[in-house]
């Protein structure tokens, strides 16, 4: 387990370029910011707090949750979407097509106590927004499976990974539960090639491994005292950069892991 950056508040939102550059944004302290590969860093959204979901734009800059969802390029912020009685966004990812799939929040992250369930969004091109599905306690880490047609989406308080089937029409239907987290609470969330489910476990300081039908494979081990998201990365894309409270860490899985698409919309 290698340290990349440390010294930050609530690190979140990883994701890394073609060029390998990689992008993260800091919850508490705020700002989004991009560690090149050489190890030097920049911010790329300074101030901004309450990222917790960013995505990769086709035309260059960044797509990241917060109060609202964004797009932000060289400075300039083009908004996408805002909700009446949503607090915030969370998690987001992309599908095939560059359509932005984000969970919102209705009682804030920080926030203990009964909680008013948010829902999933998916932004189309044109600006579109949709309601995928509702009732979720604590939107947190989504991700697709390889063939593009199961979406998987962190429900935080529960301590579940959900499940739904997803058409070409980006509707959802049958929700199940896929798996149970073994400890700490399931967080932003990864999938690799071979189908296999990685999720943050939070307090728990690691990541975890489900397969492709739901049972945990392995955890590995992230100290930190909070391990809130994960990405895939590098030349073969066995490279997991794991986001923790205060650090940004690097290690290395046998399977490659599946990276988001760009953003369309």
């Amino acid at each position: 387990m290698e340290t990349l950056a440390s010294g930050f508040g609530l690190l979140e939102a990883p994701r890394v370029d073609a060029a390998g550059n990689l992008y993260f944004s800091d919850v508490l302290r705020g700002g989004v910011h991009r560690r090149a590969p050489d190890g030097s860093l920049t911010t790329v959204v300074p101030k901004r707090r309450g990222v917790g979901g960013l995505a990769l734009h086709a035309d260059g800059g960044v797509v990241v949750s917060g109060r609202d969802v964004v797009h932000v390029r060289d400075g300039v912020t083009r908004p996408l979407l805002a909700l009446e009685g949503v607090v915030g966004f969370n998690d987001l990812t992309t599908d095939a097509d560059g359509r932005v799939f984000v969970g919102s929040l209705r009682t804030s992250a920080f926030e203990a106590g009964p909680r008013v369930p948010g829902e999933l969004w998916r932004i189309d091109a044109g600006g579109r927004a949709v309601q995928v599905y509702g009732d979720i306690d604590f939107a947190n880490g989504v991700g697709f499976s390889p063939d593009g047609r199961r979406l998987y989406q962190s429900n935080y308080g529960a301590g579940e990974i959900l499940a739904h089937d997803v058409g070409p029409s980006g509707i959802a239907r049958d929700r199940r539960v896929f798996a149970r987290v073994p400890r700490g609470q399931p967080d932003g969330l990864a999938v690799d090639e071979a189908g296999g489910v990685w999720v943050a476990l939070g307090a728990a300081e690691a990541i975890a491994r489900f397969t492709p039908a739901g049972d945990f494979d392995r955890a590995i081990e992230a100290p930190g005292a909070f391990v809130a998201s994960l990405c895939f990365g590098g030349a073969d894309r066995r490279d997991v950069y794991i986001a923790t409270a205060g650090a940004l860490l690097r290690t290395r899985v046998d399977v490659p892991g599946l990276v988001a698409p760009l953003a369309r919309v």
